[in-house]
């Protein structure tokens, strides 16, 4: 049984990992870049759902910002910041919410120093963090809410089965 429990938790992290890279790659012209709407980030929601959506959110955003071609910098913090939001997001899933928050602080206070000092962006560092601030307001919580919407209708449970719930 321990053994199903603890597939299932794996499987349901690489699928939200693959999910994560699919939509970036699909969505690449507005997934980077100063001014930009990561559709992923509404996935951010997911750990309300399953903890095995923390590192399928991380590995995900990892391996988005490689295939995107990203600054080492950017493949680093820019993936630690989605780390930061999920477990963030986990800890406060009994309020749906409150789950996207964390992402998008993370996000906002994380991502802009990525951009100026990864890439140089010219920009003073409160227009990014403005500009990051929307797009992640966008993708982590209008974009996840109604994907939380969705699978609070369908009354999908992620959970079930798995441990650490």
């Amino acid at each position: 049984m321990l053994r199903s429990k603890e597939t299932l938790k794996i499987t349901q992290g690489a699928i939200i990992a693959a999910l994560y890279v699919v939509l970036t790659m699909v969505f690449a012209p507005i997934s980077f870049g100063v001014v930009q709407v990561r559709v992923a980030e509404a996935l951010t929601i997911l750990p309300q759902f399953t903890p095995a959506a923390i590192p399928g959110l991380f590995v995900g955003c990892l391996i988005a910002n490689i295939m995107g071609g990203c600054v080492a910098v950017d493949v680093i913090f820019g993936s630690l910041a989605t780390l930061i939001g999920a477990l963030g997001g986990y800890m406060l899933r009994k309020n749906r919410w409150l789950v996207p928050v964390p992402a998008i602080i993370a996000n906002t206070l994380i991502i802009p120093f990525v951009l100026k000092y990864g890439y140089g962006v010219p920009d003073m560092l409160p227009y990014i963090a403005l500009y990051i601030f929307a797009g992640e307001v966008i993708g982590c919580y209008l974009l996840g809410e109604l994907l939380a919407s969705a699978l609070l209708h369908r009354s999908i449970k992620l959970n079930e089965g798995v441990s650490g719930k």
